[in-house]
């Protein structure tokens, strides 16, 4: 490889974990605009292993803007990626694909009558398969699956 192939690698590497942080932020925060911009127009989202949909970015995005009105405080954690590019004659390709353990506490409630947290009332764990394109905009996710394997609720 050469220095310049080894730089492409390392800021294609850069740009996807962008991606990746940005639809843990997105979904955290309840931004359904910057959830739906990290995907390609043909994306897709598969929850079903969570009990939810599967389906177009629009149409998911939709059904996750109400499912999260339930849990007001969120947190994914996203660790463990490991990113796999194509690989075109020894350079980057324009595909990609990421696998990332996550664990996400919520919580059905806000605060307690004196301010304080406890701790969340619903955790869920498991991991996201992200594929992902090269597009003029940059690295856009082409798919999302979690798939959850297991989950803990408390009173």
């Amino acid at each position: 490889m050469t220095q310049r192939v080894d730089l492409a690698t390392v800021m294609d590497r850069l740009a996807i974990d962008d991606v990746v942080t940005g639809y843990a932020v997105a979904v955290d925060d309840g931004d359904w605009a910057a959830y739906r911009a990290l995907f390609t127009a043909g994306g897709r989202a598969d929850y079903s292993s969570a009990g939810g949909i599967e389906g177009p970015v629009a149409q998911v995005a939709e059904w996750l803007a109400q499912t999260m009105e339930l849990f007001p405080v969120r947190q994914h954690l996203i660790v463990n990626r490991l990113i796999r590019l194509e690989d075109v004659a020894g350079a980057p390709g324009d595909s990609a694909e990421v696998r990332a353990d996550f664990l996400n506490p919520m919580r059905l409630e806000g605060p307690d009558a004196d301010g304080t947290v406890t701790s969340p009332n619903f955790v869920a764990a498991g991991r996201y398969t992200f594929a992902l394109g090269r597009t003029r905009d940059g690295w856009r996710l082409t798919r999302v699956t979690v798939h959850e394997k297991w989950r803990h609720m408390t009173a």
